[in-house]
């Protein structure tokens, strides 16, 4: 079992996508950052998801777009050039009860590149010392590097991440088949938000994705929202709204 309640809110990037101001700050802070994650945990949350990718120096941080404010790609430039939070010293400072859903942000050298300098490669020592201090999921819209972190990283669990037109009743299938621990989706890719409603209710596809053996994500639901994917029975919500999304939930959020 990947979450210990139903559901579990782990805060997006921290305290939420974008620069927001958290309760009691003077100022926003930027996501993906550690004042970001710090503030997610002092609004109550157990679990935040950072975005890892890689650097020209094989060295990993925390980022969404592949480009920094200049334009140019964080592929292209050392981990000290990018000004990005390196992966090993957030999880340095990072307080060891709080729980991380890293999403790993492949990029296209990765198909070429020779294998130890790949992405997954240069994950597995991180999270290996990680999974011994913390919980922790990796997600990733990466086939490949998921199967390479099954076969290498027995015990950490897995998700498949997908979004809009490869939804919810395509990835159950999908996450099952790779062998995986979970399905995380978004908003647009299941239920009444995607636009074909001619598929099944979607409690039938969590409903399934538990008969399958995966733990179900939603991410970036409203506040507004939040309730309805709660009752529909995903087992964790990654949200960008904390202190709304646990007002909307009550007693149930965490």
């Amino acid at each position: 079992m990947i979450f210990d309640r139903t559901p579990t809110l782990i805060g997006h990037r921290g305290h939420g996508s974008g620069d927001v101001v958290p309760p009691g700050a003077a100022a926003p802070v930027a996501e993906n950052t550690l004042p970001s994650l710090l503030a997610a945990v002092a609004g109550g949350l157990s679990w935040v998801e950072i975005d890892v990718t890689r650097t020209a120096d094989d060295d990993l941080v925390l980022r969404h777009d592949p480009t920094v404010p200049d334009g140019a790609h964080v592929i292209d430039l050392p981990a000290a050039a990018s000004g990005l939070p390196r992966l090993v010293d957030v999880f340095d400072a990072l307080p060891t009860g709080v729980a991380v859903d890293v999403d790993v942000k492949t990029i296209l050298d990765d198909a070429v590149d020779d294998p130890p300098r790949r992405t997954g490669a240069l994950l597995l020592p991180v999270l290996r010392r990680e999974a011994r201090r913390r919980r922790l999921l990796v997600t990733s819209f990466d086939p490949s590097l998921l199967v390479f972190l099954r076969d290498e990283l027995p015990g950490v669990p897995l998700g498949l991440l997908t979004w809009l037109r490869f939804p919810l009743w395509h990835a159950v299938p999908a996450a099952a088949g790779l062998g995986l621990d979970a399905v995380a989706v978004h908003t647009g890719s299941c239920g009444a938000d995607h636009p074909d409603t001619r598929l099944r209710p979607l409690e039938h596809c969590v409903e399934v994705a538990h008969k399958a053996g995966l733990e179900t994500v939603v991410w970036c639901p409203t506040a507004e929202a939040a309730p309805r994917y709660a009752a529909a029975g995903f087992d964790a919500m990654v949200v960008n709204d904390v202190p709304g999304v646990l007002a909307a939930l009550g007693p149930s959020g965490s």
